[in-house]
């Protein structure tokens, strides 16, 4: 057997020993199971509402849960243990099935809703949500939700804060989907942050060393009178400022503390030394080519004259 069967084979078991219970624990007020594998065994924790219904009389319930778990199931020594819910009213499992009887027994829906909410905030929960959906006024399939407090839907904050059950309510119309979710009282969100008081800061100053303070100048708030502070811690409030400064480039950074300059080695803030302006480039002149030398004029000669001869007499 692969090792992905073998997982969804053992939550399919796991999910059908959940039902199980759930259906043989149901008067007692159902609140959660927890399975666990140990050395001994496997250990069984359930919650429920009211503990002495799970485990009978001379413990005779819990017995027969025992052993349908081991036969019926197959788990190895199985050891279940009871728990008490500490405060019902916060548990999503048993809010839904006190609102699913509620339902069945007549109740409107609107009221039903409304009277389950107010009793879980009343208990002190950070926020939840009551969803029920099916045949509620007529023919057609509608959901309707009553939401108060913080609700988170996604995220860390939902799966570390946020706790859900889904159960169904039987009506003559029709079967009714119901879903509950509550936020953990102790929920801490993201963006909830605790600021020091003041009297406290020169604790916080102490555990930073020579170079280590805080980044960013500080300056403590104007209703601190100045006895509150130590010199020390006041001094490096001073340190910060001035470094923040020097690193922004609104003031030079000084000497730094304990240490002296003389008159001759003090440091003067850099001037801007003005930008000299660039001469204008010269211009290439390209050498002109060479003149030809004009061609010499031709001298015509006029052809001579012939010589006369003399006519023979």
């Amino acid at each position: 057997m692969s090792s992905e069967r073998k997982f969804i084979k053992e939550s399919i078991r796991r999910q059908l020993l959940k039902e199980h219970l759930f259906r043989e624990t149901q008067r007692a007020g159902f609140g959660g199971l927890s399975v666990a594998r140990t050395p001994l065994g496997t250990h069984i924790s359930l919650i429920a509402e009211r503990p002495g219904m799970v485990i009978g009389r001379r413990g005779a319930t819990i017995n027969r849960l025992t052993d349908e778990v081991e036969t019926v199931f197959g788990f190895d020594n199985p050891q279940i243990e009871v728990q008490e819910a500490e405060v019902p009213a916060l548990n999503p499992g048993i809010m839904a099935q006190k609102l699913s009887i509620a339902l069945e027994k007549g109740w409107h829906f609107r009221r039903a809703g409304h009277s389950t909410v107010m009793r879980i905030m009343d208990a002190g929960a950070r926020g939840c949500q009551v969803e029920i959906s099916g045949k509620l006024t007529g023919d057609r399939h509608r959901t309707v939700k009553f939401r108060q407090g913080h609700i988170k839907y996604c995220g860390e904050p939902k799966h570390q804060w946020m706790r859900v059950a889904i159960t169904t309510a039987a009506k003559k119309s029709g079967v009714l989907g119901l879903k509950v979710l509550i936020m953990d009282p102790d929920a801490k969100l993201p963006d909830e942050i605790e600021l020091l008081p003041p009297e406290e800061l020169t604790e916080v100053f102490e555990e930073y060393g020579e170079g280590d303070a805080p980044e960013g100048p500080y300056r403590p708030p104007e209703d601190l009178d100045d006895e509150a502070l130590d010199d020390e811690a006041l001094d490096r409030i001073v340190e910060v400022d001035a470094t923040a400064a020097a690193a922004e480039g609104d003031v030079p950074k000084g000497p730094a503390k304990g240490e002296t300059v003389d008159a001759k080695e003090e440091v003067k803030p850099e001037e801007k030394k003005p930008k000299a302006k660039k001469a204008p480039a010269k211009k290439k002149v390209e050498p002109e080519a060479e003149a030809e030398p004009a061609p010499k004029p031709e001298v015509k000669t006029e052809p001579e004259a012939p010589a006369e001869t003399k006519k023979e007499s």
